[in-house]
C-alpha cells in the first residue's frame, strides 16, 4: 500500500473560489441583516464590515475561540495574517463551504456554516493549525487544537495533512490522528476516528483516505490503512485492513460488502450499502 500524497489531490480544484463564495456569503448577509434586524450587529461584524472571506473566517473563529488563555484582539490578526499569506487555505476553505452547502440537505446557503457549523468552524481552525504547524509554531497550533477540541467536540491533530471540500458533518466527536493523510471531495460523519492501534512511533501511523470517499456515523479507521478512492466506509464499522478504491465496507472488523455504483459517492452522501 502506498502512502503517497498526491499534491493535485490536496489543492483546490478551482483556484480562485474564495472571491466568488465571499459574493455569495456577502450578498446573502445583506439580505439576512434586513429580516432578522437582532443579528445584525453579528453580520455586520462578521461579514459585512469584512472585504474577503479570509477576514470574515478570522472574524468568525476568534469570537469562537477567545478566552483567557488569548483573547479576540490578539486571535482576530493572527488568524487573518496567517491566511492572507496562503491564499490556497483561503481557497480550500471555501471550497469547504460549498462542500457544505452541496452535500448537506440542512444546509441552504454559504452563510450558514460561516456563522453556525460548528464542522466547518473545526475544520478551520485546523486549517489555521496546520499553517502554524509548517511554520515551526507548534505550541501556537497545539493551542489551537486545544482550544479547538474544547469548543467544537473535535480533535484534529495540526501536523495532519487535509485536502480541500471536505464535508465535516455535524463533527462532535470526530478526531483525527498526527500522520493521518486525507484527500479532496471527502464526507465525514459524528464520531469518526481515524486513529492509530497503540503506541508505535514514526511518521505513518495513521490511516490514507483518498478522494471521494465516504465514511459513516461513528466508524473507526486505525493504523496505517488506505481507504481507496470513491469507496465507502458504513456507519459503525471499525476498518483495520486496506480498503479497496469503489468498494464498500462494513461490520466489525469491517469486511467487502459490494461495490460503489458512484465516482465519489462523498457528493452523493447515500448511506445505503448497495451499489447504486
Amino acid at each position: 500500500m502506498s502512502a503517497m500524497i498526491r499534491p493535485e489531490k490536496m489543492v483546490p480544484s478551482t483556484p480562485g473560489i474564495a472571491k466568488t463564495v465571499w459574493e455569495l456569503v456577502y450578498a446573502e448577509a445583506e439580505k439576512v441583516a434586513q429580516q432578522e434586524p437582532k443579528l445584525a450587529g453579528m453580520l455586520d461584524d462578521v461579514v459585512l464590515s469584512r472585504t474577503s472571506l479570509c477576514s470574515a473566517v478570522a472574524v468568525r473563529l476568534a469570537r469562537k475561540l477567545s478566552r483567557r488563555d488569548i483573547g479576540r484582539d490578539d486571535l482576530e490578526p493572527l488568524i487573518r495574517t496567517i491566511l492572507r499569506n496562503n491564499p490556497v487555505t483561503v481557497d480550500c476553505l471555501a471550497a469547504d463551504l460549498m462542500a457544505v452547502v452541496d452535500r448537506d440537505a440542512a444546509c441552504h446557503n454559504a452563510l450558514e456554516p460561516l456563522l453556525f457549523f460548528k464542522g466547518f468552524h473545526a475544520l478551520a481552525t485546523y486549517r489555521v493549525a496546520h499553517l502554524l504547524w509548517q511554520e515551526g509554531r507548534h505550541l501556537m497550533a497545539l493551542l489551537f487544537q486545544s482550544i479547538g477540541s474544547e469548543v467544537f467536540g473535535v480533535d484534529i491533530h495540526p501536523a495532519a495533512r487535509i485536502g480541500c471540500g471536505i464535508l465535516l458533518d455535524h463533527g462532535t466527536g470526530f478526531v483525527v490522528g498526527e500522520t493521518a493523510i486525507i484527500e479532496n471531495d471527502v464526507s465525514m460523519l459524528h464520531e469518526v476516528t481515524l486513529g492509530g492501534t497503540g503506541k508505535e512511533k514514526g511518521d505513518a501511523r495513521h490511516p490514507v483516505v483518498r478522494s471521494g470517499v465516504l465514511i459513516g456515523a461513528g466508524a473507526k479507521v486505525l493504523g496505517r490503512v488506505e481507504i481507496g478512492e470513491g469507496a465507502k466506509v458504513a456507519a459503525s464499522s471499525v476498518v483495520l485492513r486496506d480498503v479497496a478504491p469503489h468498494t464498500t465496507v462494513a461490520g466489525v472488523p469491517a469486511e467487502p460488502v459490494g461495490t460503489v455504483g458512484e465516482d465519489a459517492p462523498a457528493l452523493g452522501m447515500r448511506q445505503s450499502l448497495s451499489s447504486l
